[in-house]
């Protein structure tokens, strides 16, 4: 055998044995993302999860299982606007107890490290809650009390609206985009004194504190009162990206302190400062075809996939580089340590992906390039689950 062909040979023995590596790694790993907004997006359009949603959609349940998902927190997600908050929250929960409920052999809901644990034994995809914005408690520890006993695991304090015990990412960084009842100019930023109640209450329930979308007055309030680890359940590294949902060096240091955990967002505007700009730019272009489809009946979700599908190209532009998302997690390792990363994807709560996550079959991407960087085994693990599962378990009051 030549130089040249010994050489060829040994680079793809190399290569199939990365590739079993990897796949192996995938498999052995507790796969938990701590964000997907599927639950709103099938609400909204009328989508069935536990049915084909290919080109519609991100994620169903049988994307999850191709993708080796074995943790999913879904998202219970409604905007300031809504005029019901709590009972459209228990909508949503509705949900999914009913996508459980006709898939017992698939899915199960989980509560406790116990029934986590159980799930991903039987090959079940674990499905957990996480309330998106604390105007669904209607300022009322009732129902906080209540949405927890339906199962919810993390609350995040706001979303990009305010409400009248917190401030948002938004509402303090002056961008104010997005209103919602008690988004004024007058609001003092950071938690009231109810609002440090609410932080009291998750940690003696045990429901996670969830700071992605806080100001950071609102940040710093809570992580200061909090005496459980926190989650930042789907934000990057504004350092990278300077955009109000990202969070500072201060920041990022101050939750690997506190023993919490940081989960990427996929978001390509989170993750490429000129995603945004790019992306405004082809709203723009296309703005009279949107309106025609709106007024045609078509949803949100529907236009997002039709005007994507037929402008795949300009669509592929705006997307950010693979890569930067682990220029985010390694950012983020620095800075905190490896033992507060993990993944929160945003899937179906976003519009634009980076170049190769497009949906979450993609997954076992993540876990490859890992490998490629030369990460170990254990530390994989830690990334692509484990992390978040720690945090959720000292949470716990059982």
């Amino acid at each position: 055998m030549s130089r040249c062909m010994l050489t060829l040979f040994l680079c793809a023995t190399f290569s199939f044995l990365s590739a079993q590596n990897y796949k192996k790694i995938h498999k052995e790993a507790i796969v938990t993302d701590s964000h997907n907004d599927i639950i709103s997006t099938c609400v909204e359009s009328g989508y069935l999860f536990d049915s084909d949603l290919s080109g519609k959609t991100h994620s169903d349940l049988k994307r999850m299982k191709k993708g080796g998902l074995d943790v999913q927190v879904f998202s219970i997600f409604c905007g300031g606007e809504q005029k019901d908050p709590y009972n459209f929250a228990n909508r949503e929960i509705d949900s999914l107890y009913a996508w459980v409920a006709r898939n017992p052999d698939k899915m199960m809901i989980v509560t406790n490290g116990k029934e986590l644990d159980e799930a991903v034994k039987a090959g079940k995809l674990a499905s957990m809650m996480g309330v998106e914005g604390g105007h669904m408690i209607e300022d009322d520890l009732t129902k906080l009390d209540n949405l927890f006993k339906r199962g919810v695991r993390y609350m995040t304090l706001t979303w990009n609206n305010n409400n009248s015990w917190a401030t948002s990412a938004e509402y303090e960084s002056g961008n104010q985009m997005v209103k919602g009842k008690v988004d004024t100019t007058s609001q003092k930023k950071g938690l009231s004194e109810f609002g440090r109640q609410v932080v009291r209450r998750m940690n003696e329930l045990g429901m996670m504190v969830d700071l992605s979308h806080v100001g950071e007055q609102t940040f710093w309030d809570a992580i200061k009162i909090s005496t459980k680890p926190v989650l930042v359940s789907h934000s990057n590294a504004y350092t990278l990206c300077p955009v109000f949902r990202n969070l500072k060096d201060d920041q990022i240091i101050a939750v690997g302190k506190n023993g919490g955990v940081i989960d990427l967002n996929f978001y390509a505007a989170f993750l490429d400062s000129t995603a945004e700009g790019k992306l405004k730019a082809m709203n723009m272009r296309r703005a009279a075809e949107r309106d025609s489809l709106r007024k045609a009946g078509l949803t949100n979700e529907a236009i997002r996939a039709r005007i994507g599908k037929k402008y795949q190209k300009e669509l592929d532009a705006i997307r950010a580089p693979f890569s930067l998302l682990f220029d985010h997690m390694e950012y983020i390792i620095k800075l905190a340590g490896i033992d507060h990363v993990g993944l929160g994807g945003d899937f179906d709560g976003i519009s634009v992906t980076p170049q190769k996550l497009t949906d979450v079959t993609k997954y076992p991407l993540i876990t490859k390039e890992l490998v490629r960087r030369g990460y170990s085994k254990e530390d994989i693990f830690k990334i692509m689950g484990g992390n978040f599962i720690r945090v959720f378990k000292a949470n716990l009051n059982n």
